[in-house]
């Protein structure tokens, strides 16, 4: 709800009605926009249940494997290809994953959740010809009476609909724009980047979560965690070396014309 007060207000700021208008008209676009939104709702729903039942840490390996889910989709869908140390980081990253999840003894559910719904929620934004704002206005746009609809039968419950608190309510109305920011950025990058490079940049996030899991919410990550955690950081190392290095390499000769 907050979120697209927000992006109504950017929207009025910048002057760009006329785009959301204009998306309108296309079919095509809305219905990939209504998958698009129903991925980020998912994803939302499965993380504030993880994090309300206490396992930041879960929700942390979610986001940790989901530039894994990017870097694949990029791989499988877009044909973008991997050089060789690129390949030893994902192999890396995924040794870290993969150990983390036979040792629990149970599929991560949650955890492959968030990872499979925002990969492909930028997938469906990469592809998608849109503007961040026009595009997070429609899939804002589109949740929005849903949210209503459940604020309303909150309040016919007799429960409180915006927390109940002066602080709580606060709290919900921040989450406007501390939702849409990231989601703007996000689309914005996805973009303009390659979903591979994309992908490794997002190990920032869940490196977040699982400070917080630990440093403020008392978890006690395992040696097991741990292990994954260093796997995960090593292979952002090299990858991110690797393109570094690339980048550097001297464009080759253009080559001479039979004539020359």
């Amino acid at each position: 709800v907050w979120s697209l007060l927000v992006v109504v207000s950017l929207l009025s700021w910048t002057g760009r009605w006329g785009e959301v208008l204009g998306l309108l008209g296309s079919w095509r676009r809305i219905v990939v926009l209504m998958a698009s939104t129903l991925c980020i709702s998912v994803n939302w729903l499965v993380f504030i249940r993880v994090v309300g039942e206490g396992n930041v840490l879960e929700a942390s390996m979610g986001y940790f494997l989901n530039p894994l889910v990017n870097v694949a989709l990029g791989v499988l869908v877009l044909k973008e290809r991997l050089r060789l140390a690129q390949w030893l980081a994902v192999g890396l990253a995924l040794i870290g994953i993969l150990e983390l999840g036979i040792a629990t003894g149970t599929p991560p559910w949650a955890a492959l959740t968030l990872a499979g719904t925002f990969g492909l929620y930028g997938l469906l934004r990469k592809k998608l010809p849109v503007a961040p704002l026009t595009g997070l206005a429609v899939e804002t746009g589109l949740l929005f009476p849903l949210a209503a609809f459940y604020l309303i039968w909150r309040a016919s419950q007799g429960q409180p609909a915006f927390g109940g608190t002066l602080a709580l309510g606060a709290a919900l109305v921040a989450g406007g724009p501390v939702t849409a920011a990231p989601l703007l950025w996000f689309a914005a990058a996805a973009s303009r980047l390659r979903y591979t490079t994309l992908g490794f940049f997002q190990y920032l996030a869940p490196t977040g979560h699982f400070l917080l899991a630990v440093l403020v919410y008392g978890e006690s990550p395992g040696p097991h965690h741990l292990f994954t955690f260093a796997c995960i950081w090593t292979a952002i190392a090299l990858y991110l070396a690797d393109s570094w290095r690339h980048r550097l390499r001297p464009p080759p000769p253009p080559r001479r014309s039979p004539e020359g």
